[in-house]
């Protein structure tokens, strides 16, 4: 009896901590700031980061597929591109999102792209 006891509260211990972890992984408080990618790409060339910020300027191109928005800070603003739905104008979000680079030349980036992928 003691056993079956203690394997729920193993189970609910780890549902706990790993809804922890996955839930903290997008707090504003561990936000990279904007400024901090736009500054040095390169430094954050094929890393997730969590941004926090409002949404301007969502935009959707159907013919190419292609969706995106702006997400400002109070350090500066970042185009993001997304598969899901569109946010709305002025609506605060965290996003966890991979920064890639087409090239990084003599420590140049070229192309940088910053993709979502999870939003909270």
């Amino acid at each position: 009896m003691i056993d079956r006891w203690s394997h729920r509260l193993v189970r609910i211990v780890l549902a706990v901590a790993t809804a922890g972890i996955v839930l903290g992984g997008c707090n504003p408080m561990n936000a990279t700031p904007i400024s901090e990618i736009n500054a040095s790409p390169a430094n954050f060339d094929s890393k997730e980061v969590v941004l926090h910020g409002v949404v301007k300027a969502p935009t959707r191109l159907p013919l190419l597929n292609l969706k995106s928005y702006v997400l400002k800070d109070d350090s500066g603003e970042i185009d993001i591109l997304t598969e899901s739905d569109l946010p709305k104008v002025d609506e605060k979000i965290s996003v966890r999102v991979k920064v890639a680079n087409i090239a990084i030349i003599n420590g140049e980036p070229l192309g940088t792209t910053v993709t979502e992928i999870a939003r909270h």
